[in-house]
């Protein structure tokens, strides 16, 4: 079943250059894993701290496999970093 995973984050002006380079960083990455099909990142128009990224996966083992890989893992710690609190995911499927 295909699912769509969503992440809301906030982060001041200052630094979204820096979540930027590593929000490509992971789609570059994402792009070669089993099972992913695409991906957007948005940023808000009235509120530009708070960025939007959805991506769409095959199934949810896919996603879990991406979610709990190193490579993945090393760079979220430092967009956490970056954000000063852990990241947290919406799952969402064709209902």
């Amino acid at each position: 079943m295909t699912v769509k995973i969503i992440i809301k984050r906030v982060v001041p002006k200052d630094n979204i250059k820096y979540l930027t380079a590593l929000l490509k960083q992971l789609r570059a990455l994402a792009n070669n894993q089993p099972g992913y099909i695409s991906g957007e990142t948005l940023r808000n128009f009235e509120n530009p701290d708070e960025n939007l990224v959805i991506s769409t996966w095959q199934s949810i083992e896919h996603w879990k496999e991406w979610k709990n890989s190193k490579e993945r893992a090393e760079i979220q710690e430092k967009i956490d970093l970056l954000l000063g609190k852990k990241t947290k995911y919406e799952i969402y499927h064709y209902g």
